[in-house]
């Protein structure tokens, strides 16, 4: 079975055995929903309601042929197919309704009839049952608590449950003509901002990712990053680093790459000496990392431009200092292991060179000069994703094409009738390939943001936003850290159920408000802040998708990995917090302080990899690790003396490791 006939990498949920018929289906609505998608970005433009509608009706049918009701491992059946006739049925009238009666939908203006009503109530349902089966129950449940939420208060169709409510939580209460009506038919519901951006700029990106990969793309990185750092010490496990940051540019998920990077950097690992936890970890961290990598950023990126109306452009720059402060963290714990186990890196003849590497795939880095390039001349990110995508098939068939009629006569393949046919024929099947893997890569984002625009237009019907700002003002006290650690924890638990896009848009419709008009933290500091944290869920124990990935690569333990990713991507949590309380790094300022604020932040996050793991040069004894562990602490206090002061220990207790490090290098030579 090819990869285009498998689940989507970014929601592994085991082998789903087909009928060839279904199979077939799956193709054929892939495709058709790849090239509407192409039509509408690059071609011509559609009405908001008229794009965000037919993408949801054909992503539902996905989903509901890619995933079976009862689960992947068991067969349909009689009772499987009636239902999922019924939901098939559900998601075409979901988005075949608003289309055909958009105009007169209009014209009733708020004051929706019952046939509105109807189909508002089986497109809610239609909805969360396909995120149940492309998400996970997770998502689902938290869709059905929202509902529940909006039915409880006196006036609701709930009012016992209402009685339930905390003082701070409750509300009239809505019945059900008003609940469908603005899930359905209202802007802030199931077709609002979430699926809108997900149904233009995100699909268009996936689907230039699943190019990419299929093309080659993803090996020609992997090999550019070992040829750059495999012969370093621990050259693997950097490898790994720079590989995932370049994947980050392709895959919209952690575990995507995860299992495409980790295949073949976690074995390298294992081999060169870092244990199996080690490995997956290092793997776990490093794809998590992808998903804050400009320029793509998964899908955040674009969700972030539209909630607080930055740019795009703007998103992708001031997202590049953090990401290089990110993965900088990461790199310095693989160097600092690799010291303490004395390590070495690979063989040069086990190695790609770097100039061969170029030589088979610099036409990869066209596309990706493409994008940055028609982004900086401020075109839409749409049309954008449209021409990128364009230039990805244009170029693989023009090398393809001069590898067939130059090259390949002159070792001796002739050009005749026969070898064109079986060319064309495998040019259109990658074609097809590229079109069917980027549709079902899109399913499972797609689903997320269509149920977080059902939590989203609960939580602006009922209010439930600012209930939410006045609670967190109330617990933390007025104090900004206490405020920052409850966000952490909310996106955390929120992780556990929900996946990184859906986890960012209700944590910042829940706490975004607060952050900005209670604690001063600018808008986009803000969001930038709840992405972040939304990343947690892939490290963070007891529920870490990226580090069990990498525990199942590894053969692991998936606690123990997971542990080990939690303590590589700490910069999840340290960066964020340098970013509140120096928002010049984000917002722009003098050149100089900007300069000096990346600096200390670089420093003290490479300070706090060396006191974690209690090596730098040389072993560290507890009193200097507790001394840098202080200087950290200053060096993210927001004064200028206090700053300084941290600056000035990381730097002596750095500089007395080095020293020590070159005496035990002396010692070791005279003894010898």
């Amino acid at each position: 079975m090819n990869e285009s006939k498998q689940p989507p990498t970014i929601m592994p949920r085991g082998k789903v055995i087909q009928p060839r018929a279904v199979l077939w289906a799956i193709t054929i609505v892939a495709v058709g929903l790849s090239l509407f998608q192409l039509y509408a970005a690059g071609l011509q433009p559609l009405g908001l309601f008229y794009q965000r509608s037919i993408h949801l009706a054909l992503i539902m049918v996905l989903a509901f042929l890619m995933f079976p009701a009862f689960g992947p491992n068991r067969k349909r059946g009689v009772t499987g197919w009636g239902l999922d006739v019924i939901f098939l049925a559900g998601a075409m009238l979901t988005g075949g309704y608003l289309v055909l009666n958009l105009d007169q939908i209009f014209s009733r203006a708020g004051f929706w009839n019952s046939t509105d009503i109807l189909v508002g109530c089986i497109a809610t349902v239609t909805v969360l049952e396909a995120s149940r089966r492309a998400v996970g129950f997770g998502m689902t449940v938290i869709g059905l608590l929202a509902i529940m939420y909006a039915f409880a208060g006196p006036r609701g169709e709930l009012p016992w449950l209402g009685e339930w409510m905390p003082g701070i939580l409750e509300h009239r209460g809505y019945n059900i003509d008003r609940v469908a009506g603005q899930l359905y038919l209202g802007q802030e519901g199931i077709f609002g901002l979430p699926l809108g951006v997900a149904a233009t700029y995100i699909f268009i990106f996936v689907l230039f990712g699943a190019f990419l990969e299929c093309t080659g793309a993803g090996k020609f990185f992997i090999d550019m990053a070992y040829a750059a750092t495999g012969r370093q010490r621990g050259g693997p496990a950097k490898a790994a680093v720079l590989a995932s940051a370049g994947m980050g540019s392709i895959s919209g998920s952690a575990i995507a790459n995860v299992v495409t990077t980790g295949a073949f950097t976690i074995p390298l690992m294992k081999k060169l000496g870092y244990s199996a936890k080690q490995a997956g970890g290092i793997e776990a961290a490093a794809s998590t990392g992808g998903q804050i990598m400009p320029p793509l950023m998964g899908a955040g990126a674009f969700l972030i431009a539209e909630y607080t109306n930055t740019p795009y452009l703007e998103i992708v720059k001031v997202s590049i200092l953090p990401a290089i402060m990110y993965f900088a963290t990461v790199y310095l714990f693989v160097h600092i292991i690799a010291l303490k186990q004395g390590m070495q890196g690979l063989p040069k003849e086990e190695l790609p060179q770097m100039r061969q590497v170029m030589k088979d795939g610099w036409h990869f880095l066209l596309p990706l000069a493409m994008l940055v390039w028609l982004l900086a001349m401020s075109m839409s990110p749409m049309r954008v994703g449209f021409y990128a995508v364009v230039t990805i098939v244009a170029v693989a068939v023009l090398r393809y094409s001069v590898w067939f009629f130059v090259l390949a006569p002159r070792q001796g393949q002739p050009v005749t009738v026969t070898a064109v046919k079986d060319i064309l024929r495998a040019g259109l099947a990658k074609l097809i390939e590229g079109l069917e893997l980027g549709a079902r890569n899109a399913v499972a984002v797609s689903m997320a943001c269509a149920v977080a625009g059902i939590i989203v237009g609960v939580v602006g019907l009922t209010g439930l936003g600012l209930k939410f700002s006045a609670m967190m003002l109330a617990f933390s006290g007025g104090n900004l850290v206490l405020a920052l650690v409850m966000v952490l924890l909310a996106s955390l638990v929120l992780g556990m159920g929900l996946p990184v896009t859906a986890s960012y848009i209700v944590l910042i419709v829940l706490v975004g408000p607060a952050l900005t008009a209670e604690f001063g933290v600018p808008l986009l500091v803000a969001h930038l802040v709840v992405f972040w944290y939304s990343q947690d869920s892939n490290v963070t124990p007891p529920i870490a998708l990226a580090g069990f990935a990498g525990a199942a690569i590894a053969g692991s333990k998936p606690m123990e990995t997971s542990f080990q990713a939690w303590k590589f991507a700490k910069g999840l949590y340290l960066i964020p917090l340098f970013m509140v309380f120096n928002p010049e790094i984000i917002m722009g300022g003098p050149v100089l302080l900007v300069a000096w604020n990346a600096v200390i932040a670089i420093l003290a996050l490479g300070a706090f990899a060396a006191a974690l793991e209690g090596y730098l040069f040389t072993k560290m004894s507890w009193l200097p690790r507790l001394a840098i562990t202080a200087a950290i602490f200053g060096v993210f206090y927001p004064s200028l003396m206090t700053e300084i002061a941290g600056v000035v220990v990381m730097m002596f207790v750095i500089s007395a490791n080095w020293l020590a490090s070159k005496r035990e290098a002396t010692a070791t030579a005279v003894s010898v």
